[in-house]
């Protein structure tokens, strides 16, 4: 049978049947082929059906399409036909995005069409608190499908309600789209040199171009977006100017109405660089404002790039800050080493756990001097992480490891200054929030130097490595990351 050759009715005919039947592999096959038909004239009788049947993976894709689609879904004659229960549902969604009054309309015109229906349960799917108050006075209010007492209380919460307390809807995109886009109708409203924000172009920019700016002064209003609608957001991407080695201490807050601003992310006291991902409960957004407390180089604050999208697998995050199941200590995620010998600047982070011998692959600091540190580029909260040390031979090194938030306040998360170590450490210790790792050896029992192969954190216990390798790997040109010291073999 090709379901092509029939008409819309008869497949959901067909599908009705086969989950009378129990055919359980044609209704999967129908619900999917209906997934790919979900047009406007056809979305509320597919979804109507997949209640019925209670087909919620049919449902589900049939709910995104409406959502995307809800002002024309209101116009089209079908929704009149919608059952009570589906309407409900539907409607009550944050995501099924319109104009409140529109909404209120076609309801009003759904429980005309549809006689005997529970008017209180339909009419509770609408948010009267959003209707415009001059909206409430006259098409609501005309319609008499609220009492009186009922609209009064309406108009009450609407004025004593901070904007950002009442129930906005907002648009849905595909999960991880960029709605921060010259497409999607964003515009950056205050903030220097504007243009460049939202152009996607992230690689070209240098110190005279490519970025919006703003100064870091007490009352500025920083960079502001406004984004082409309200949209549903939960994930907010930030490039920081990072030609060079410095950090920016930054916060970030939304708004519906650019007056009301809730902060979502605050770094004010943590140093920051390159790409910032950050996630926070999902909200309704129009305005997003970036505010840059602190840059260590100057009294400017300077923002490449800027994304909002929604994020269906979000990680978990404790106080604003994410809690990482994955190494975060790693070049692609934009962690760096500005401290440490190694013949290769990425050395410790490239997770090669192996390819290491007498010459090469370990990152180094000589006893008594210096430390090797590595920096991530945004705080994350860390309760472990795991390090292998140098163990080409049967040496062992005492250490200890501090970390901080902003380079200057360091705190001891693991002292193993009077054990004799080798090969990998596992390290855990009560979660803190951490940007700066600083591995400080203090003995080692063949020489003055301390070697570490590979750091990550946290630490990916779960994985059985293999830390002895007899691979040889080609000696490089040694870079120093730390002017001044000199590079000592094992």
């Amino acid at each position: 049978m090709n379901l092509a050759d029939l008409s819309t009715t008869t497949v959901i005919n067909v599908l009705g049947l086969s989950n009378k039947y129990g055919f359980t592999d044609l209704e999967v096959s129908i619900s999917a082929y209906l997934q790919g038909r979900l047009e406007t004239d056809t979305a509320c009788v597919i979804y109507d059906a997949a209640n019925l049947y209670m087909l919620e993976d049919l449902a589900s894709s049939c709910l995104d399409f409406l959502d995307r689609n809800a002002r024309d879904i209101l116009r089209h004659e079908q929704f009149l036909g919608l059952s009570q229960s589906s309407l409900v549902r539907l409607v009550r969604r944050d995501s099924f995005y319109a104009p409140e009054v529109e909404i209120f309309a076609t309801v009003r015109q759904w429980i005309s069409a549809n006689p005997g229906c529970s008017v209180d349960l339909v009419a509770s799917a609408v948010r009267f608190t959003i209707v415009p108050l001059s909206e409430l006075l006259s098409v609501v209010r005309d319609s008499a499908l609220l009492s009186p007492d009922a609209l009064l209380d309406a108009i009450q919460r609407q004025a004593l309600a901070v904007d950002s307390d009442l129930p906005h809807r907002g648009a849905l995109w595909r999960s991880d789209e960029n709605v921060a886009t010259l497409r999607h109708g964003a515009e950056v409203l205050r903030g220097e040199m504007k243009t460049a924000l939202l152009d996607g172009d992230t690689t070209s920019y240098d110190l005279d171009r490519g970025y919006a700016r703003h100064p870091i002064v007490e009352g500025t209003e920083g960079i502001v977006v406004k984004l082409g609608k309200p949209f549903i957001i939960n994930t907010i991407k930030l490039l920081l100017w990072d030609k060079d080695l410095r950090c920016y201490s930054y916060y970030v807050e939304v708004s519906t109405n650019d007056k009301d601003w809730i902060r979502v992310v605050d770094y004010s006291a943590f140093l920051c660089r390159s790409t910032q991902i950050l996630h926070f409960p999902q909200r309704v957004v129009t305005y997003v404002r970036v505010v840059g407390v602190h840059n260590t180089v100057n009294s400017v604050f300077h923002l490449v790039s800027l994304e909002c999208c929604y994020s269906k697998s979000p990680p978990r995050v404790q106080d604003g800050i994410i809690v990482p199941t994955e190494n975060v200590a790693t070049m692609s995620r934009g962690a760096t080493v500005p401290e440490g010998v190694s013949r290769n600047r990425d050395t410790l982070l490239n997770g090669d756990t192996q390819r290491y011998d007498w010459d090469s692959g370990y990152t180094c600091h000589q006893l008594g001097s210096g430390s090797i540190v590595v920096q991530l580029p945004q705080p994350y909260l860390l309760g472990s992480m795991r390090m292998l040390l140098w163990d080409c031979d049967d040496r062992t090194y005492s250490y200890y490891i501090q970390t901080s938030r902003d380079g200057v306040d360091y705190a001891v998360v693991a002292d193993r200054t009077r054990t004799a170590c080798r090969s990998w450490q596992h390290l855990a210790f009560p979660a803190t929030p951490v940007v700066f790792i600083k591995i400080v050896g203090t003995h080692n029992s063949a020489n003055e130097v301390f070697h570490v192969v590979h750091l990550e954190c946290p630490s990916l216990a779960a994985r059985s490595p293999n830390s002895s390798s007899s691979d040889e790997s080609q000696c490089g040109e040694v870079e120093d990351v730390t002017p001044g010291l000199p590079v000592l073999p094992p």
